[in-house]
This record gives C-alpha cells, structure tokens and sequence, in this order.
C-alpha cells in the first residue's frame, strides 16, 4: 500500500520518519496504515464531492471517499491536527497529499498525468537514474484553508520526503476549480507567458482534450493581479520556480480545468527552499 520502509539506509537529513515536521498543534507525516490512507480519501471526498463540484461514482458516494487504482501504489502524506479528533478518536487529517515515484507508476501501468498530457517526450528526455514523484490529489479542510501553517507544512514534508528519496524531478496535473476556460482567461494567460516550460520538453495536452491557454495577449496581464486570481497551490508552486505546460486540461468529473506542473528541484527558488526545507 505504501512505500516508506525501503531496505537501505536513509539519505539527507531526516524528520523522525514517517513523522516529517510540525508547526504547533499540526503534524505532518505519511499515512502508515489503510485507516489513515482511508482518512486522507475522506477528506478528498468532503473538499472534491460535497464542497466543490465533482461527480463521484456509486461506489465513492456509498462509501464517502475518493479513491481510484492509483491511491494503493502512491504515498500519502497528513496534516493532522494533535488538539482535533475525528469520530473514530483519530487525530483529525486536515491536509492530504498524494505522492507517486516512477518506480511505483510502473506497478501502476503509469503516471496518472498521462490521462491528460503527453508526457511521453518528458519521461523519455530526463537522465535514466532520475528519479521523479507525481503530485496530485492535495486539498486542506476548509477551515484550515486560512492557516498559512497547514500549506507550509505540506511543504515541509514534500522536501523532506524530496530529500528521503533523492527526488529530482516533481510533476502532475494542477487545478483551477471552474471549467470555463474564458471565465479563467487571466490566471490561464498569465501561466502561458510567464511561466511555460521550454519548447525543447514538449509537454503538451493531450490532443483530444487540449485546451488554449493563451487566452489574453501579454500585454494586457497585470502580473500581480493575475497571482492573486491564482490557487494558493499553483502560486506556491510558480513562486517556487515550477514550469507549466501547453494546454489546459478540462476534467469535467472534478469541475476543474487542470495544467501540467513542472518542477526540477534544482530549481526551487532559493527563498522558498530556506523557507520549507527540513531544517527550516
């Protein structure tokens, strides 16, 4: 189920493993057991389904979780709250993300990223012993949403877990929640032209869902305005020093229209690497 108890010795500075940084009352660690992987597909149910727009299958909306064949292959990382409680006695889980490297994508038949971009050209280009992780499914409860804390302690435990693994390259499909592409020209025009990926990479949306995202000329973007009408995630992200690519994704189960997230480590921002790396 997950994959943190690999032979060998740990490499880099390391949290107490699986717990991976806290910030007052907030603990963030990887899930150890189904319990807590089910308490992170929860919480993805209460933020996807019943808060935002999308559309679960008969068998999410009996057992109230998301889940899907990737979730048993890919680590989990919690944010839980120490003082907060859940009906089972549990410490509340209040943020989620889920983790996948290359060398579970290929027990999964894959990444997940490439059910709406060709990542073939970027799998293909990176040195042969890089080793990659593929985010998605992150979400915060929303009253926690406001806490800087919780996002920054995500943060946290994605360099720390980066630093476990000697993770070279992060990527995955990021959301913008809304799926009229016209109604998110600003945020969409915006990442086109200040952030794209080099041509040279060539990650692109699959052809049958592409989507324009030059939406706006350049000109017309106020840069500070576009950042504000950003997910926190994704302004994390580009502040940070990550890429996107060409074309947007609509995913009308979610309610989202999605962009490809790329993110070497090398490149994070030196600012952010003080501000959310493990000794920080």
């Amino acid at each position: 189920m997950v994959n943190i108890h690999e032979p060998g010795p740990p490499q880099g500075r390391l949290a107490q493993w699986p717990t991976l940084a806290s910030w007052g009352a907030l603990e963030v660690r990887l899930a150890e057991t189904e319990a807590e992987v089910e308490a992170a597909q929860r919480l993805r149910y209460r933020v996807f389904y019943e808060e935002m727009s999308a559309i679960p299958s008969p068998a999410m909306r009996e057992a109230r979780r998301d889940f899907d064949k990737f979730d048993e292959v890919c680590d989990h990382m919690l944010v839980v709250d120490r003082e907060s409680h859940d009906e089972d006695g549990q410490h509340k889980v209040v943020g989620t993300y889920r983790m996948m490297r290359d060398v579970d994508a290929r027990r999964a038949g894959g990444f997940y990223t490439a059910g709406e971009f060709d990542i073939a050209p970027l799998l293909s280009g990176v040195a042969k012993d890089a080793r990659l992780l593929e985010l998605g499914r992150s979400c915060v409860l929303k009253s926690y949403r406001t806490k800087p804390a919780t996002l920054q302690l995500l943060w946290r435990g994605l360099s720390v877990f980066n630093e476990r693994f000697s993770i070279d390259l992060m990527f995955g499909c990021a959301s913008l929640a809304g799926t009229d592409p016209d109604a998110l020209a600003l945020p969409l025009s915006y990442l086109h032209h200040f952030h794209p990926m080099p041509e040279s990479m060539h990650v692109r949306a699959l052809p049958q869902l592409y989507v324009d995202m030059n939406r706006m000329p350049k000109s017309a973007i106020d840069p500070k305005e576009a950042l504000r009408a950003l997910p926190p995630l994704i302004k994390g992200y580009v502040r940070a020093g990550a890429r996107i690519g060409d074309g947007a994704v609509i995913d009308r189960q979610f309610g989202t229209t999605d962009v490809f997230i790329h993110f070497p480590v090398s490149n994070m921002n030196a600012r952010y690497s003080s501000r959310f790396g493990p000794g920080a």
